[in-house]
């Protein structure tokens, strides 16, 4: 099967910043206190359901997908950099990281119990984003949850926005756009949080976090 162009832009173009990137962003969560809200609410399904483990999905050097483990869920990271997966697994040496892309994940239908995706989209194309929706649908059981993080712009009508991101090409994206999207797959929004520009911001954008749930009678034929 022939990779799509994106992908192996955006895995050079991370392999390249790897370690800047880790050094950048590994301690955000600590103070960023409605992001880690959300997933502890996040996590607090996916526990309850008992449906199985949660893939960080895009995990960078895996700060996220430990936290997801001090949470008390059974986690794992999957990113589509190389050097990104082996500064995780030198900084998280008990937990799993797997090199992987999004479009065709190597797990079994209705494997995992939740999803994160934190910014890992932003380097899609529009045009492949309801196949990457497709799949964490097809990858999530019947009452598994996908949380999903991003940046965000305030225009309905548009799907996407594209911006020179430091590191590569990337698109913000219409909350109420995505969470259509997301309903076509079979995914349902649970709950939002949009965070206003502030000083810490990227560049002033607005960010989304969308919690969505795959209906427990969704056929699985």
């Amino acid at each position: 099967m022939i990779e799509a162009d994106f992908l192996g832009t955006t895995r050079a173009a991370y392999d390249t910043v790897a370690v800047e990137y880790a050094a950048l962003f590994s301690t955000h969560l600590e103070s960023a206190p409605l992001e880690r809200a959300m997933l502890a609410a996040f996590a607090e399904l996916v526990r309850d359901s008992g449906l199985g483990p949660v893939a960080d999905l895009g995990c960078g050097p895996g700060y996220a997908t430990a936290h997801l483990r001090s949470l008390g869920l059974t986690a794992f990271g999957v990113d589509l950099s190389p050097a990104m997966i082996a500064l995780a697994r030198q900084a998280h040496p008990d937990l799993r990281f797997d090199e992987g892309s999004m479009t065709a994940l190597d797990l079994a239908d209705g494997a995992l119990g939740g999803v994160l995706a934190r910014y890992s989209i932003i380097h899609t194309p529009p045009e492949r984003l309801p196949e990457v929706f497709a799949e964490f649908s097809r990858v999530l059981a019947p009452g598994g949850h996908l949380l999903l993080s991003f940046q965000a712009h305030d225009e309905p009508s548009e799907l996407a926005e594209s911006f020179d991101h430091t590191v590569s090409l990337a698109y913000r994206w219409s909350p109420d756009r995505v969470a259509a999207l997301l309903l076509t797959t079979g995914l349902v929004e649970v709950a939002r949080l949009v965070l206003a520009p502030g000083e810490d911001a990227k560049r002033g954008f607005p960010h989304a976090h969308l919690l969505v749930r795959k209906p427990a009678d969704v056929d699985r034929s």
